[in-house]
């Protein structure tokens, strides 16, 4: 029975130590699988440290690819789009874009310096070199050369470069091709004034543009003349060629007012009186072009035909002396030998010009005509009045003046 006793007490704390054991086999395994898990993790681990490193040598190892538009060697590159320089796998340091004319292309990078935009369009006909540089790399060198443009235009101007003119000299600019797009054209083209004033272009029509101040020039003025005409469109497919600056001056003061009522014309220099010369204007059938005028051609002696100016065969005169034009259709301020001199002050006898006595020959100093023609030069101003005709047209000649400023500014096309 004792031993009966004994066994079964032996049997109750084996069977609880073999439940530890147990509990503690189990206790092992997920200890051992624990550690199986981060055995793995950490070989997981290296091989992903070891991947992230192939990847910092393979990007190490690129070398930075710079590209340029339009692309190196072309031979007939646009001329209406900005140049381009663009890198991959890099970064920007330097570009420089030149032209075999001299010329050099500004531009600007974006803000990850992978790519780089010339501010102006290249010029047409050029071939450019462009040296560009990406960091930590060689500089690599690439050329392109932009077509020539098919048709082209020009502007004409009036006055002549480092010519002196009158008060009332305009800046008249004639296109040899009609232009289409005004806006493009007038922003290329700019006139300044020392001492400066506000100065506004005006269209007469698709191939004249004027530029003019408020009121009349200041004595003395320097202008400035700047096209910037080389490559902008004026119409679909022709293109401007002019790109330089021309200056003019402003010289003295002088306006010079014609009454054909009292058939008398005062000239005035500077403000004061300088002369005052008895005339004679055009008659009742062929009355003269009231306003403003301006001096616009200037002849010690020309023939004037009838015919020209739409007048059948009434008169042909070759050797009219001391004439300024004032109008295109015909009109002049000129001597006159053939008419009586009591004519001059008392009868307007003339077919539309005004006409001052002179002498044949032109060589007289004595006389209006010889006077008057001395005193002048192109650009200054004459006012007609009381002369039974309308207000001459602004744009016929260099008469702009006889629009307000409101009138004028309206016909700007910026």
């Amino acid at each position: 029975m004792g031993m009966s006793h004994i066994s079964n007490r032996s049997e109750k704390p084996s069977e609880r130590w073999s439940r530890r054991g147990v509990l503690t086999v189990l206790g092992v395994v997920p200890a051992a699988v624990l550690t199986g898990c981060s055995g793995s993790a950490g070989a997981a681990e290296s091989s992903s440290s070891g991947g992230s490193s192939a990847t910092a040598s393979a990007k190490a190892a690129k070398v930075p690819t710079v590209t340029v538009l339009p692309a190196d060697g072309t031979k007939k590159a646009d001329f209406t789009t900005p140049v381009t320089v663009t890198v991959a796998d890099g970064t920007l340091a330097t570009v420089k874009v030149t032209g075999n004319d001299g010329s050099t292309l500004a531009g600007t990078f974006n803000d990850a310096k992978t790519k780089w935009t010339s501010t102006k369009n290249p010029y047409s006909g050029t071939k450019y070199t462009v040296a560009a540089q990406a960091r930590d790399a060689a500089a690599k060198t690439m050329t392109f050369t932009t077509k020539s443009p098919g048709e082209t235009f020009v502007g004409y101007f009036t006055p002549e470069a480092n010519s002196t003119s009158g008060v009332g000299m305009p800046v008249s600019i004639n296109f040899t091709h009609a232009v289409t797009d005004r806006a493009a054209v007038q922003k290329a083209i700019t006139v300044t004034a020392e001492p400066a004033v506000e100065i506004v272009g005006h269209w007469f029509s698709d191939t004249r543009l004027d530029f003019r101040p408020e009121t009349y020039w200041a004595a003395g003025t320097k202008i400035t003349l700047s096209l910037r005409l080389k490559d902008v469109e004026g119409q679909d497919g022709i293109y401007g060629i002019q790109s330089k600056d021309v200056t003019f001056d402003i010289g003295r003061e002088q306006i010079s007012t014609v009454d054909l009522s009292s058939k008398e014309m005062v000239v005035k220099r500077d403000g004061k009186t300088l002369a005052t010369y008895p005339v004679s204007g055009g008659n009742a059938q062929h009355t003269t072009w009231s306003g403003i005028m301006v001096i616009s051609e200037r002849f010690k002696q020309t023939r004037m035909e009838s015919s020209t100016v739409g007048l059948g065969d009434e008169y042909d005169i070759s050797d009219v002396p001391h004439a300024q034009r004032l109008t295109t259709s015909g009109t002049f301020v000129h001597g006159n030998y053939w008419a009586s001199t009591s004519v001059f002050g008392s009868e307007n006898t003339s077919h539309g010009c005004v006409g001052l006595h002179d002498a044949k020959g032109a060589n007289d100093t004595s006389v209006a005509g010889y006077k008057f023609y001395d005193s002048s030069m192109l650009g200054d101003v004459v006012i007609v009045k009381n002369s039974g005709e309308k207000t001459v047209a602004a744009d016929n000649g260099l008469n702009g003046w006889n629009l307000s400023w409101a009138q004028w500014k309206a016909g700007s096309a910026v």
